[in-house]
C-alpha cells in the first residue's frame, strides 16, 4: 500500500491521509473495520493523590471522584467562557492520561503546570500513540481477541491492555475504539489489527466519520469566540452541576438566561471544482453569517462540512462560501439544534412578568 501524506499545512500534517484508496476506507470504515493512525495527537500523564480534585478545579467536567477505568471529555475555558482547550482523558491505573489536538499539546502542558501551585501533581508528555478503530466489524471476536478483550468496553470506559496501554470507547453509541499504547509497540500493535482483518486507513477516513456524525474539533470547527454551548459538548465535555472554575459564569448565564449566538451544523457543498477552506466565511446574499469548519468529500454524503452560523438562521438559506473558493452550501436540515428549549433562569423570569407560579 502506498500511504499519501496528510495535506501540510494543515491540522493533521505528519499523518498519513489515505493508502491510496479513500472512498474505499471510508466504505470499509461504515460496513467493516478500519485502523487510523492518529499518533500525532499530543498525549499527556498526570499523576499525584490530588491529580483529580485539582483537575476538577480548573476544567468544566465533574472528575473529582472519577473511578479507573473512566473516559470523558473535558474543557478549559478563558474569563468569558471561550473554548481555549478540548481534551479527552481517562483514568487508568491510578493516573489520568490527556489527548489532544497536535498543536495544543505544548499549550496545554505549559497551564497545567502553571496551574498546579502546591498540589501533589505531576504533569509529564505521555510517550503514547493514539490508534482509531471504526466500523461495526470492530465488535468481531477476532478483533477483540487482537486486543485481549472478550467483549467490547461500555459507554464511557476505558479498559487496561497487556504493555501498559488502555482501550477507550467513548459515548458514541458504535463500535468506535481508541488503542493508546506505547509508542514503541505501536507497529506491532497495527500488525497485530491487520492480520485481525482490520483495514488500515487514513485519518481521511476518520475526519470523514467525525464530520458525517457532528463532532466538533478544537481549532478546526472552533475559534477564538467558541463557546461550549454552540458546539454541543455541554454535557459531553461541561458538567452543569459544578462551579467554580474559569469561564463558569458565562456557561451558566448562557444555559439559564439565554441562547448562545451560534449553532453547529453540517453542510452540503457543491462537490464541482476547488473546497473551500476551514475558517473561510459564510454568505448569505452577500452577508457574512458564520464560518467554514472542516470540509471533506464523504463516500456516500458527497462534500460535507461543519460550520459555525448564526442561531436561528432557517436551514433552507442560500449559503455561498467566501475565502478564495465560492461554493454552493446548503444545511442539512436534521443538524439544526433544537430551539423550543427554554433554561430555567429564563423561564421563571417569564412567569414572573406574566404574573404565573
Amino acid at each position: 500500500m502506498s500511504a499519501v501524506p496528510a495535506p501540510d499545512p494543515g491540522p493533521d500534517a505528519g499523518a498519513v491521509w489515505h493508502y491510496g484508496d479513500p472512498l474505499g476506507e471510508q466504505r470499509t470504515a461504515a460496513h467493516g473495520a478500519v485502523v487510523v493512525d492518529r499518533s500525532h495527537r499530543g498525549v499527556l500523564s498526570l499523576s499525584g493523590g490530588e491529580r483529580k480534585t485539582w483537575l476538577h478545579s480548573i476544567s468544566t467536567q465533574h472528575v473529582s471522584h472519577t473511578a479507573d477505568g473512566t473516559t470523558t471529555q473535558n474543557l478549559s475555558l478563558d474569563g468569558q467562557g471561550r473554548v481555549e482547550d478540548h481534551w479527552l482523558q481517562a483514568e487508568v491505573d491510578g493516573r489520568t492520561v490527556l489527548d489532544t489536538e497536535p498543536w495544543r499539546a505544548e499549550p496545554l502542558l505549559a497551564y497545567l503546570r502553571k496551574m498546579v501551585f502546591w498540589s501533589d501533581v505531576a504533569i509529564e508528555p505521555a510517550d503514547l500513540a493514539v490508534l482509531s478503530l471504526l466500523g461495526p466489524a470492530v465488535a468481531d471476536a477476532g478483533v477483540l481477541a487482537a486486543l485481549g478483550l472478550e467483549a467490547l468496553p461500555t459507554d464511557g470506559t476505558a479498559v487496561a491492555v497487556d504493555g501498559g496501554g488502555f482501550v477507550r470507547r467513548l459515548s458514541s453509541g458504535g463500535a468506535d475504539l481508541d488503542v493508546l499504547v506505547p509508542r514503541a509497540e505501536r507497529g506491532r500493535w497495527w500488525d497485530r489489527l491487520v492480520a485481525a482483518g482490520v483495514r488500515p486507513a487514513g485519518v481521511w477516513a476518520y475526519e470523514a466519520h467525525r464530520v458525517a456524525e457532528r463532532l466538533p474539533r478544537l481549532g478546526v470547527d472552533t475559534d477564538e469566540r467558541t463557546i461550549p454551548h454552540e458546539v454541543g459538548w455541554i454535557g459531553a465535555a461541561v458538567h452543569l452541576d459544578k462551579g467554580c472554575y474559569r469561564g463558569q459564569e458565562t456557561v451558566a448565564r448562557v444555559h439559564n438566561l439565554g441562547k448562545p449566538p451560534r449553532m453547529l451544523v453540517l453542510l452540503h457543498l457543491d462537490g464541482d471544482g476547488e473546497r473551500p477552506a476551514p475558517g473561510d466565511p459564510l454568505l448569505a446574499g452577500g452577508r457574512a453569517v458564520g464560518r467554514l469548519g472542516t470540509v471533506v468529500d464523504h463516500v456516500d454524503e458527497g462534500t460535507i462540512a461543519l460550520a459555525l452560523v448564526k442561531r436561528g438562521l432557517p436551514a433552507d438559506t442560500e449559503l455561498t462560501s467566501g475565502g478564495d473558493v465560492a461554493a454552493v452550501a446548503a444545511i442539512d436540515p436534521d443538524s439544526v439544534p433544537a430551539s423550543d428549549s427554554v433554561g430555567a433562569g429564563r423561564l421563571a423570569v417569564e412567569r414572573l412578568r406574566s404574573g404565573t407560579k
